[in-house]
């Protein structure tokens, strides 16, 4: 019996399914990236195909117009392959990779600090904590005839290592490598963490390959993954690139993809989903920087606790319930190939350990990486996602929490959202008499979307100019059609249809709003009631670390005028970037890093903000722009001021 085949455009990409089959998993299959921020479930409405031709079942959605399903949209999720059937996948529910090549224009975004390879060097702290050795052994004879293994381990005491772990794999080559180039070999060490530990021998080379010597570094994020790849004798990065998390077709954040591991065999998919990603960035990393995958000695990874657990095939179930306890916080050592990455057998992975359910590795990453754990400025760190991880502290004493923001920051939840791609809108004003807006997009083309950081510019410049009140309303007596109800819900539109790419009106609604100062809120409320928690308040910081992909496009102004970021003298804030990538790069680097790293982690105090009964009130408090207690914000309120006058309104 034929199976119906399934056509996607405009990739031309063909697969045969099972009749009954959903266009999602269809797509999946074939390779075809559709947005599914809700995993399936139907209620995201980030799936919108249409249908050219052929035979389906369902994929009506009250989430979609009734001129849309008359035109052939569907949610992919929903609908079911009852023949054979051709798709269209439109410009908005399609991934843009154009987001990795997206570079920042940081006029009014904070300052950015870079790592700083040389002080290492300076401070004696370049001490890769995997090292390459070249031996010249003496070979047997009939008067020296001790088993090869025997030969190597005393060769390597004359070279101070007393201490040796070997493995069978190393064994096995010895025979062989060590006769190649007549006794000639180099070994590959990987120095312990704490003092009293042994050295591990990974790997026997022929000849001197000493001036190969490779690591990669690699930030396993919910969203995208990144890596990088660095020579160990330099600390130079020869090659980087990044990718989508294939897992986000199982759901946007966490929680989502916690709920699909539970599903019969959904661990084992994600687990496989997520190292096909790694996979493919390692290979072109790999290509890029021309090395051979043998000279890679080791694969530093951060991640937040839930990709960490679903990376290794760990049950996260126990993360989402109450009292929220992973399945572990520290990781030994593994052979990185063991978990289906595509490196040399004697390549050695290390995790970074996580302090909670949700303050993970990724977040440690960033600590070690900034230094900030060996400093004396108070300082709030910030990683700011679809969940918000916060830290404050310095040297003596570090505190940290998280809390769930939603996905607004990354296009999630707002119906014309996406993330910062070619087509998105990043920038936005408006005329004060006209209300006509100004729209700039990434790649200077015509409107899409709106990112998360277009997104907060647009609801600042509304409330600014009393577009929008503290609630997020509209003014409805402005006087322009721009400002209008649909379907009882009042939005602005902010691009019609001849305007845009999508062909049809861009717009933000109050929902949309709202769903931004529940985000908002969630963030400045963690910040406000961790510092309350440890005795301390706004005016003792004395600077914020942004970090991640979300803080390098924020406007710092704006961020404060919506009340996500208290206001802080800007020259205060420091833009890191992608904190866990930096933090993975160091300990590649630094035997350093991973021996302060278990200190860290021991002296860092988790809140859970859930068990915490001020929490809810700061929260409260938060649901308005920027806060119910402008005060807190003079700089919002006299720009205020200053626009009713303008305006005539005083």
């Amino acid at each position: 019996m034929s199976r119906p085949t399934v056509t996607f455009l405009p990739y031309n990409r063909s697969i045969q399914v099972s009749e009954g089959e959903s266009l999602i998993r269809a797509a999946l299959q074939a390779g075809v990236h559709i947005n599914a921020s809700c995993g399936g479930e139907g209620v995201c409405a980030k799936c919108r195909v249409r249908v050219e031709q052929g035979q389906i079942d369902g994929g009506q959605s009250e989430r979609l117009s009734t001129e849309d399903q008359e035109a052939g949209y569907r949610l992919a999720c929903q609908t079911r392959v009852s023949g054979d059937v051709t798709i269209r996948v439109p410009v908005e529910s399609a991934m843009d990779r154009s987001v990795f090549d997206h570079k920042v224009t940081p006029r009014r975004t904070a300052r950015i600090q870079q790592m700083d390879f040389d002080s290492l060097k300076e401070r004696g702290l370049f001490i890769p904590p995997v090292e390459k050795v070249h031996l010249k052994l003496t070979p047997p004879d009939a008067q020296n005839n001790m088993p090869d293994l025997t030969r190597l381990i005393e060769y390597l005491k004359l070279q101070g290592e007393h201490k040796l772990e070997l493995t069978i794999p190393v064994i096995r080559k010895l025979p062989r490598v060590l006769r190649e180039q007549d006794f000639e070999v180099t070994v590959t060490l990987v120095r312990p963490v704490r003092d009293d530990g042994k050295t591990l021998l990974t790997n026997i080379q022929s000849g001197d390959t000493t001036l190969q010597n490779y690591a990669i570094a690699l930030d396993i994020g919910t969203t995208t993954i990144y890596g990088q790849l660095i020579d160990l004798r330099s600390g130079r990065c020869l090659a980087e690139d990044g990718d989508f998390n294939g897992q986000i077709s199982y759901g946007d954040d966490v929680i989502s993809r916690m709920m699909y591991a539970e599903k019969g065999d959904g661990l084992q998919t994600l687990q496989r989903t997520v190292v096909a990603t790694i996979n493919k960035v390692l290979g072109r990393i790999i290509a890029g920087a021309g090395v051979d995958r043998d000279d890679i000695s080791t694969i530093t990874m951060a991640g937040n606790t839930t990709m960490t657990q679903l990376l290794l095939a760990i049950d996260p179930s126990h993360l989402r319930r109450s009292p929220y306890v992973p399945a572990a916080t520290m990781y030994p050592p593994f052979q990185a190939a063991t978990i289906g990455l595509e490196m040399a057998e004697h390549a050695i992975a290390l995790m970074y350990p996580a302090i909670s359910s949700y303050v993970g590795g990724d977040i440690v990453a960033g600590i070690m990486g900034t230094g900030l754990y060996r400093e004396e400025e108070l300082t709030l760190f910030l990683d700011i996602g679809t969940n918000a991880e916060i830290v404050i502290g310095n040297k003596d004493w570090l505190a940290c929490t998280a809390c769930s923001a939603g996905p607004a920051f990354e296009g999630g939840g707002i119906e014309f959202g996406m993330r910062a791609a070619t087509g998105a809108i990043e920038d936005f004003s408006l005329d004060p008499v006209t209300y006509e807006p100004m729209l700039l997009t990434i790649g200077d083309v015509r409107p899409k979307g709106i990112c998360g950081s277009g997104l907060i510019t647009m609801v600042a410049v509304m409330f600014e100019m009393g577009v929008i009140n503290n609630r997020g309303k509209f003014n409805r007596d402005l006087g322009t059609e721009r400002i209008r109800e649909n379907n009882g819900i009042w939005e602005f539109v902010l691009a019609f249809k001849e305007q845009n790419q999508i062909g049809r009106d861009i717009t933000l609604s109050e929902i949309d709003i709202d769903n931004l100062i529940r985000a908002k809120g969630a963030v400045y409320s963690g910040c406000m009631t961790l510092l309350e928690e440890v005795g301390f308040s706004m005016n003792m910081i004395e600077r914020i670390i942004l970090a991640g992909g979300f803080g390098s496009y924020i406007d710092l102004e704006r961020a404060m005028t919506i009340g996500l970021l208290p206001e802080i003298d800007p020259e205060r804030v420091i833009f890191i970037g992608n904190g866990s990538l930096m933090g993975a790069r160091m300990s590649s680097l630094t035997n350093r890093i991973r021996k302060d790293v278990v200190e860290v982690t021991k002296k860092m105090t988790n809140f859970e903000l859930s068990e915490t009964p001020s929490y809810m009130d700061h929260y409260v408090a938060a649901m308005f722009i920027p806060h119910t207690e402008i005060e807190k914000f003079p700089l919002v309120r006299s720009r205020m001021e200053m626009w009713r006058k303008l305006s005539g309104k005083n």
